[in-house]
């Protein structure tokens, strides 16, 4: 069964020399308003694979900064049925879906052993208030999630939403300063499945097509990405607008 994180957290004064810090919040401040919201941050001790951050349904206090590990967030349907929504890498922000309801809509669980920093919403929202660069942060992290839910919305083809998961997956490798071409995948098969709205069977036989042609090479966990420039091309959608607008396409899944 997993467990949930709940050790007590430790204060930081480390925001400054922190290698997210210029894509978390302090990345937003002027040194002038970085001590007090460093005087807010928590860090949670590690949490190995399975422990559950939040469970779909908790109260919503914290905003939790993902500073080591991957994070798999799910919810649960009315038919018991579990919906993969994302997978949360150093620098992503989780929590934010709760802003308006006051309880979590998923649950967020660790894939790996993953810390977190954590910041407590009022307090948080307080300060945004004050500090505009703050507030705007806050924005362009849920605005960025929006936008992540909508692609994954549109009518896109099996092969395209694969093929995006697989750059998107190359370039937040890239962000955080590791190979933009060969990586360990930390969530299984059956997630990113779930994860793309396809069949386990229909994203094995993708995989196998896409190694068939050069685009990638697959081996356990292991991804190393051969053909950029194609999967690129064939990732690339029109605008959510005109897509989701568009006749529903059939993808054998």
């Amino acid at each position: 069964m997993a467990t949930t994180v709940g050790l007590p957290p430790a204060r930081s004064r480390l925001c400054g020399a922190c290698p997210l810090g210029p894509d978390c919040f302090p990345g937003s401040l002027a040194s002038a308003h970085l001590y007090e919201l460093e005087g807010l941050i928590e860090h949670t001790a590690p949490a190995h694979a399975g422990t559950v951050v939040f469970r779909q349904g908790d109260p919503f206090e914290h905003i939790e900064v993902i500073r080591l590990g991957t994070v798999k967030t799910y919810a649960i349907d009315r038919e018991g049925r579990e919906q993969t929504l994302g997978f949360h890498m150093p620098g992503d922000f989780i929590g934010l879906g709760a802003i308006d309801d006051g309880r979590h809509p998923c649950t967020a669980v660790a894939l790996d052993t993953v810390t977190l920093c954590r910041l407590p919403f009022r307090a948080t929202a307080d300060l945004a208030a004050r500090m505009p660069m703050l507030q705007a942060k806050l924005f362009r992290l849920m605005s960025r999630d929006i936008a992540r839910a909508t692609q994954l919305s549109c009518n896109n083809t099996a092969d395209e939403r694969l093929a995006a998961f697989l750059i998107g997956m190359a370039d937040r490798m890239a962000a955080r300063g590791y190979s933009s071409s060969r990586w360990q995948l930390t969530m299984s098969r059956m997630d990113i499945a779930n994860y793309l709205r396809l069949a386990p069977e229909t994203l094995s036989r993708l995989l196998r097509r896409f190694q068939a042609e050069g685009l990638v090479s697959v081996e356990g966990r292991e991804v190393e990405v051969r053909g950029r420039e194609r999967l690129q091309a064939l990732a690339a959608v029109e605008p959510a607008s005109a897509a989701c607008a568009g006749h529903a396409r059939s993808d054998a899944a």
